[in-house]
């Protein structure tokens, strides 16, 4: 099987690579690579070159320079694209702060910014997907993933899945703060959990080792919750008033006014930092003198890159270290595996994932992508039954899943007042006025670029 994977010249690439060269099942015959940078793929190329030294039998890597080159007998497609480069994310960040509100990847005024640029390219490669490649699946990990999900859903229906690496990041953190042995993670369904809401908003609402539930317990203990990073994040006493894990990423929401006061205070956004860290690093690498050396200094990228992970929201709660275990790097290659066995084994394998709702809260469209808990066999992932979601965590997801929408719809149909609906409906975002000057402060930038 065939596994293509677009933005090939991704930084964290080698983690798949890794995790295919680790895959006992041997499920992958070739990966493709495919990028718009000629010199990020070929430097990414070099380093898989490095992780295949050695092993017995390693997983035959190709270049392709055009994108249907890259799709044409493809059994997955892993599409993790970044439209506009770390250039555009220090733009979606710094625009929404220069009008004091927060400016993010994937939430708030930035991750509107950013889905506006990035969803036309997505239905793009959807349409292409469905011309060259129809039976394949695609594994979509563009950034905003729900926002890209649902786009490309539209064309592809359910053969896109959306992935995330935070929930699953999370289900694990509690579970070993709760005392759960890691080999109760076998695959036998000994561990169970209830957990939804949208990509980087959701809950973790239950969590069962053997049918006993551990979450009562869990949200009790001052010292197993400071353990963790999402317990440490958002502090036992508000956790307790939750009654649930949030996701990290509500932090942005919850403690919002922390937040954009830490990065406020800091002299460089996230997006800053990745472009002078990644920039660096291929520059060097470029020049490392074969593949050991572009491994080695890939690795030691690596490493800085998880250990400076979501830095402004810990210094907001306090200021702490990750924890060792959480600096391996990936996750999402490790789900992107696993969906790829569960699909091509046909095993019924439960993944938190991102799919069509159905029925899953009936309070959105049967369309609307939601991450939940899914089932998935050959035909695909199928959304679980979960139970009814309180009134702030529903009514929280409703006005961001109209923000989603609405920012499908703007790039879809250039509807400008779809854009200015998308922005200043968003959660973060405190005045329609502010939206507004955000939107026309993005479309000179873009003037600017196209000139």
């Amino acid at each position: 099987m065939r596994l293509t994977i677009l933005g090939g010249g991704g930084f964290r690439v080698p983690l798949v690579y890794r995790a295919l060269l680790d895959d006992p099942a041997h499920s992958v015959s070739e990966v493709v690579l495919h990028d718009t940078d000629p010199r990020r793929v070929a430097v990414i190329a070099e380093v898989l070159t490095r992780l295949a030294q050695g092993h017995p039998a390693p997983v035959p890597v190709r270049v392709a320079e055009g994108l249907d080159e890259a799709l044409a007998g493809a059994g997955f497609v892993f599409s993790a694209i970044r439209v506009g480069g770390t250039a555009g994310r220090i733009r979606d960040e710094r625009i929404p702060l220069s009008e004091g509100v927060l400016g993010q990847e994937t939430v708030g005024a930035g991750g509107v910014l950013y889905g506006l640029r990035t969803v036309p390219v997505a239905l793009h490669i959807a349409e292409r997907v469905a011309a060259l490649a129809p039976e394949a699946w695609v594994i979509n990990f563009t950034n905003p993933a729900g926002t890209v999900t649902e786009a490309m859903s539209q064309v592809l229906g359910d053969r896109v899945i959306g992935i995330c690496d935070s929930p699953v990041g999370l289900v694990r953190r509690a579970a070993r703060a709760a005392g759960v042995d890691p080999a109760a993670f076998d695959g036998t369904g000994r561990v169970g959990y209830d957990y939804v809401g949208l990509n980087h908003l959701g809950w973790l609402r239950s969590l069962t080792l053997d049918g006993n539930e551990l979450l009562p317990g869990l949200l009790a203990d001052d010292a197993a919750l400071g353990s963790f990073e999402e317990g440490r994040l958002f502090g036992a006493e508000w956790l307790r008033t939750l009654g649930a894990l949030p996701n990290e990423y509500l932090h942005y929401y919850y403690f919002r006014r922390e937040t954009l006061g830490s990065v406020r205070e800091t002299t460089e956004t996230r997006g800053e930092f990745l472009d002078q860290q990644q920039g660096g690093f291929f520059e060097r690498a470029a020049s490392a003198g074969g593949p050991k050396g572009a491994y080695e200094l890939w690795e030691r990228t690596r490493l800085e890159r998880e250990e400076t992970y979501m830095a402004h929201s810990r210094e907001a709660s306090g200021g702490w270290q990750r924890d060792s275990h959480d600096l391996e790097g990936g996750g999402y290659d490790r789900v992107a595996l696993a969906l790829m066995h569960a699909i091509v084994g046909d095993s019924g394998t439960r993944l938190i994932l991102n799919v069509r709702n159905g029925t899953t809260v009936p309070q959105l469209a049967p369309d609307a992508i939601v991450e939940t808990v899914c089932e998935v066999t050959s035909q695909g992932a199928g959304p679980l039954p979960c139970a009814p979601l309180r009134e702030d965590q529903l009514g929280l997801m409703l006005q961001v899943k109209a923000v989603e929408r609405a920012t499908v719809e703007a790039a879809v149909y250039k509807d400008r007042d779809a854009a200015l609906r998308a922005l200043a409906l968003h959660p973060l975002v405190d005045s329609p006025a502010v939206a507004a000057r955000i939107l026309e402060r993005a479309a000179e930038e873009a003037r600017r670029d196209a000139a």
